[in-house]
């Protein structure tokens, strides 16, 4: 028995292990949470003043899964001018979308049904007397 071929052979094997491994990781999806993270993130603190002025309202907006779809609900003591609700969908980019507020309607409902099952993270901005709002959270369609 040679030792010297099975030394070659367990080296011939590892070296096709790890090229099938680079191979499987290289046509992995990689995505960022949005295609403009770091555009994001150099706005950081607008968002951080969004988020504290949106905790600073006596009464949070309602955002609810129901079967018409994705529902929202403003409290009445204020005017919405304008605002939009992304969905981001993390596994998948494909799935992400995005609303636009209306201004007119204090509830709203907006079309979910195409979307997959899954989680999602909802991002809600909007304008409302003038004073800039973000609120963010988890849902599960």
């Amino acid at each position: 028995m040679n030792w010297g071929k099975w030394i070659i052979v367990t080296f011939v094997v590892f070296a096709l292990f790890m090229a099938g491994l680079v191979a499987v990781c290289m046509r992995e999806d990689i995505s960022l949470v949005s295609r403009n993270y770091y555009q994001e993130e150099l706005s950081y603190q607008q968002q951080i003043e969004r988020l504290n002025n949106a905790k600073r309202l006596q009464t949070q907006p309602e955002m609810a899964i129901t079967k018409e779809g994705l529902k929202i609900q403003f409290p009445l003591n204020g005017h919405v001018q304008s605002g939009t609700i992304q969905l981001l969908r993390p596994s998948d980019l494909r799935w992400d979308r995005n609303f636009r507020l209306s201004a007119e309607r204090t509830t709203q409902v907006f079309d979910i049904s195409t979307l997959p099952q899954g989680m999602y993270r909802a991002k809600m901005q909007w304008t409302m007397d003038g004073k800039e709002y973000q609120v963010e959270s988890v849902i599960h369609i």
